[in-house]
């Protein structure tokens, strides 16, 4: 379909520490050129790399990313593949977006490539000039590879075409209450409460902040509307007796921390994702959909749909953990633990800044295992290498071992039951997390996805 230059760009990431390019001029035989579903996952991969490296992130502005700069790639596409239809109509508040004329000719991997690299420096805005050299350079590569011997006013009706709908995409998130949200990760005038079992700052933390991060960011617009309409989850009733239901859950992460196994520690720093030094949680779940993608060797609608659909769960599920966050403000076992149980304990990872009810791993791992279920099916074995080549963690003993799963709901399982290992969640909490990411991931599979 596409003729491809013998001297082409070979674009590789190596561990998303940041985006090698290489010239190669051997023969077609001695190297493969990128194929279409190729140029989606690097512009996934180039999407990781500029969350990882973006100053002031965090899982919650990360997750908004993911959705829309997901649902630009599928709309980009969806119009070249008559069995699929678009989300236009279908989304919250998306009512219209640019339709492909029938008089034009295009070329959807180049409108693809066009509308990622809008949406991706529109919506990190503040990343560095650095970062955006980065996104250029991946753009003008795909942009020379897949122009070869194609008339020029296809490539400038694709590239018109990909900016248009990305264009579009962005003025809607606009008013979703998350824009730029990476000035305002902190409310400093927000009363906390103090109500007996109330999240409070904790000393053993990974923020210095004694403000909870984005306690508005439930009050975001959902990408589904059925996702803001979950019903609320049941909470316990506080109690300080040993062997109430409330008391229990904190000592059963109190006894857990002694006798750790080194699998579990293993476990429990790979999935930490702290956004200083990783892409975070969400990303850790858009990265698996690029482990699925490249293995899968799916076609390129089918890759682009996989990652609209995990984008917008990631997003959906932090919505909805937030709003659930801040109506609880519930506690965190480094609150508990020492004040009723062992005054001299700490849990094994640090306490994240803001309150503990649901989890937000279990929630946004649950949802996008359960889309990624729909797009490559339940049995889907993978490894993740994330952070593979990381240094040692010598404050917890601890090295990065690279993980390997039999399914995606597995590798959610396991992320949930990390931050009990971890000792910053409780057995409840990252069961409703699951739950709760579940249905958010249901509502997602059931748009009207194909024709």
């Amino acid at each position: 379909m596409f003729q491809i230059n013998r001297c082409f760009y070979k674009i590789t990431f190596v561990s998303l520490l940041g985006p090698l390019i290489f010239i190669s001029c051997r023969t077609d035989s001695e190297n493969k050129a990128l194929q279409p579903n190729d140029v989606a996952i690097e512009w996934a991969k180039m999407t990781l790399f500029i969350t990882k490296n973006t100053p002031s992130n965090s899982p919650t502005f990360a997750s908004r990313a993911f959705g829309y700069i997901g649902v630009t790639m599928y709309e980009c596409v969806v119009n070249g593949y008559e069995n699929h239809n678009s989300l236009q109509g279908q989304l919250n508040g998306l009512t219209t977006l640019p339709i492909p004329k029938n008089t034009k000719e295009y070329n959807w991997v180049l409108a693809l490539n066009a509308g990622q690299s809008y949406i991706l420096k529109n919506i990190y805005v503040q990343t560095s000039e650095k970062n955006i050299k980065q996104i250029d350079s991946l753009e003008n590569v795909i942009l020379k590879q897949f122009s070869n011997g194609i008339p020029e006013k296809v490539v400038s009706n694709s590239i018109t075409y990909g900016k248009e709908v990305a264009k579009a995409i962005f003025e809607w998130s606009k008013n979703d209450g998350g824009h730029r949200g990476y000035l305002k990760n902190f409310d400093k005038t927000m009363v906390h409460s103090n109500v007996p079992g109330s999240w409070k700052p904790p000393l053993f933390a990974q923020s210095f902040s004694h403000h909870p991060l984005h306690p508005h960011w439930g009050e975001n617009r959902t990408f589904v509307k059925e996702n803001s309409n979950i019903p609320d989850p049941d909470y316990l009733p506080y109690d300080t007796i040993s062997g109430s239901p409330y008391y229990q859950q904190f000592y059963d992460v109190y006894k857990k921390e002694g006798e750790l196994t080194q699998s579990e520690k293993e476990a429990a720093i790979w999935w930490g994702d702290d956004p200083d030094v990783s892409f975070t949680p969400p990303g850790h779940s858009y990265y698996i959909a690029t482990l699925a993608a490249e293995s899968s060797n799916s076609d390129l609608i089918t890759v682009a749909k996989a990652y609209a659909h995990t984008g917008m769960a990631v997003a959906d599920a932090f919505i909805q953990c937030w709003k659930w966050k801040y109506s609880f403000f519930t506690e965190r076992p480094n609150t508990f633990v020492p004040k009723y149980i062992d005054e001299e304990w700490e849990s094994f990872w640090p306490d994240p800044p803001f309150p503990s009810f649901p989890s937000g791993h279990a929630i946004q791992a649950a949802a996008a295992a359960k889309v990624l279920e729909k797009n490559y099916g339940t049995n889907f074995k993978f490894t993740d290498r994330a952070h593979e080549g990381r240094a040692r963690d010598d404050v917890r003993d601890t090295d990065f071992k690279i993980r390997s799963f039999n399914s995606f709901w597995e590798a959610a399982q396991e992320t949930a039951d990390s931050r009990f290992w971890g000792g910053i969640h409780t057995h409840l909490d990252n069961q409703v997390g699951l739950e709760k990411g579940t249905v958010i991931a249901q509502n997602i599979n059931k748009l009207n996805w194909k024709k």
